[in-house]
Formats: structure tokens, sequence, C-alpha cells
């Protein structure tokens, strides 16, 4: 057990201090911390210059802790999608991948031009701001990305410094919703799942809590939660023919997380970062009066990561007959940067 001291909460209001839970922070029903601070924000709690969030929960001693729990057979997977995966048109309309090589002299340089979104990828705290109230984590406006000189607050370089390292968690919801469509009478929700679209295929707690309970998995304080809806399986199955005419629909729909207050609760109450397979780790569009994107990154500072490729270790996690790992993650030293490849090893 982790306690962490409220040395830093700021006094932005004449509020009582929160009560803290058996893990030294905040009760879910304490957020916001600093009304009128927005919906279910946590600004303040590390300080108002903090640009870690929920990273702060990845002290030492859990990293520590994580490496020696974790570690074991020394079996390593990546999860980097290839930066190309998404061919000459991303299907969420972020642009093409490029990629050029040209002769300098008697050796080869090369060019890159991408945009961060289009593969696996993390996304910064100065990625999603809350809609309404066009407020970034701690409060960070528009005019602290957009500015003169573009500014550096929220910057995902400031995660290099320590990494997103810990106790990685794979909830496969996606083998075990196959799992259920082989017993005699599986639920027609089953039948009709379909990671492309989000209105009726949403991943709510109640699943997540039945494939931990299936793999036989135990969630600590400080875990970095994975999750595999089929999102990228379903991909590669298309066609490209099928690929484009989804771009023209002009609307983006997928599958993820569902958004409720119990899911944030249970996502408040453990983890450091939340991450998954899907385009946006939560369903979309989204069916609730908020989006995890606005609560997570720009309340919390919990890092998102997207675009994930899980089938390695998926399949590895199945071998080993389980679905914890050592996660190490290495973010781009890019100051300003509103996102990075996630250059990600889960080690076993």
């Amino acid at each position: 057990m982790l306690i962490f001291p409220l040395l830093f909460l700021l006094p932005l209001s004449t509020a009582k201090p929160p009560k803290l839970n058996s893990n030294g922070i905040p009760l879910f029903s304490s957020l916001p911390l600093n009304p009128p601070a927005p919906y279910l924000s946590a600004w303040g709690l590390y300080g108002p210059n903090d640009e870690l969030g929920t990273l702060n929960r990845l002290s030492p001693a859990i990293v520590a802790a994580a490496s020696k729990t974790e570690i074991k057979t020394g079996v390593r997977v990546s999860l980097n999608w290839a930066m190309n995966a998404q061919g000459n048109e991303s299907f969420i309309n972020r642009g093409n991948f490029g990629h050029r090589i040209y002769p300098a002299g008697p050796y080869y340089d090369e060019v890159w031009d991408y945009n961060s979104q289009v593969s696996s990828h993390w996304d910064s705290l100065r990625h999603f701001p809350y809609i309404q109230e066009r407020k970034f984590y701690n409060g960070v406006e528009d005019g602290d990305i957009l500015g003169e000189g573009n500014g550096t607050r929220n910057s995902i370089h400031v995660w290099s410094e320590r990494g997103i390292v810990g106790r990685g968690v794979l909830v496969d919801f996606h083998s075990w919703r196959l799992k259920q469509l082989e017993g005699r009478n599986p639920e027609e929700r089953f039948k009709k799942f379909d990671p492309f679209v989000g209105e009726t295929s949403g991943i709510s707690l109640e699943d997540v809590r039945a494939v931990l309970k299936w793999q036989g998995t135990k969630v600590r304080f400080g875990d970095i939660l994975i999750v595999r809806s089929g999102w990228t399986v379903s991909f590669n199955n298309k066609t490209r023919e099928e690929i484009l005419a989804l771009q023209r629909a002009g609307s983006i729909s997928a599958s993820g997380l569902e958004q409720s207050l119990p899911m944030m609760k249970f996502l408040w109450d453990n983890f450091s970062a939340v991450a998954g397979d899907m385009p946006g780790v939560e369903a979309y569009p989204a069916r609730a009066n908020f989006t995890m994107h606005e609560v997570l990154l720009a309340g919390w500072g919990c890092p998102m990561g997207e675009l994930f490729d899980l089938e390695a270790l998926a399949a590895e996690a199945k071998r080993q007959k389980r679905w914890s790992f050592f996660l190490t993650s290495e973010v781009i030293n890019l100051p300003g940067a509103l996102a990075s490849p996630i250059n990600a090893l889960a080690i076993f």
C-alpha cells in the first residue's frame, strides 16, 4: 500500500480536505477537488505546475515491486503497431504516413512525415481539453499551447524523463467475448458486437470485471490498464475498399470503454494510465454527457494510449496463462509535442 501525502493540494477553495482511500488518494466522491474546477477534475492534487498527473502514482517503489513480481521468464513482446499500418489513408482521417529514403553522398538518409495519431501512441495532457471550459490539465488554456512560441506546458516530453513504466494488465475482452460465443445460448450483444460500431458495442465495467475474473487477474494500485477490444483484428480483416467506405461515411465510430460513473471510479481508484487497441480507448461517439478524454486527460492528467498492437501480447499471455507483465514505454523528448509513439515492450 502506498500513501500519497496531500501536501501539494492547492488551497483553491474553502472546502474541507478530501478524505483519502487506502492508497492515499482522494475518494472519487471528492471530485472535483477544487470547485468550480471542471467536472470530476483533480486539479491541484500534485501542485499547480504538475505535468505528470496520474503518472505520479508510478513511484520508484511501485515500479521496483512490478519488476520483481512480473519479470519471470524474460520474454519480451512489442506493443507497437507498424507506423504505416493504416496504409496510404488513415481510417481516422489524420493524414498519410510518408517515408522517403534518399542518397546523401555515400550513405542514405530518410525523412518521416506523419501525424502522431495514426499508429500506436500516447496522448499528452495538451491534446484534449474540457470542451465547454476550453481548459486543459491544471487549467492550461489554448494560449499556452498556441500562443507565441507555442510553449511547452503539459507537453509529452515531460514524461520522457521517467517513461511510463510499471505493471501492465491486459484485459483481453476480445478473447473473452469469442469464448462467450462458444456457449449454448450466448447473449445477443456478443453476437452483434462490432469494434467499428461504438453506439452499440461499448465495453462496460461489468465486462471488464468479468474478463479479469476469467483471466484470474488481480488489479493493483498504479497498474497500467490495456484493453483488447478486437479493433485492430477487425481492421486487418477488412478490405481496403471497406476501410475507404467507412472513411467516406464522414463519421467515426469505434468500440471502447463505456462512459459511466462506475467505470470512471474504477479507473480513478486503480490506474496510472489507460490504453487499448482502439482509436480512442473509450467508445465513440460518447453516450454520456462527458467524454473520457476530457476527464482522464484534462481532469486527472491520465495518459491515454491508442491503437496498441495487442495480438502478440494476447497470444503470449494465453501461453503463459498470465495477463500481467512489466511494461516499459519511452515517449519522445520533443518539447511541445501533443502525442508520441509508444516505444513499448511488455516483459514477462
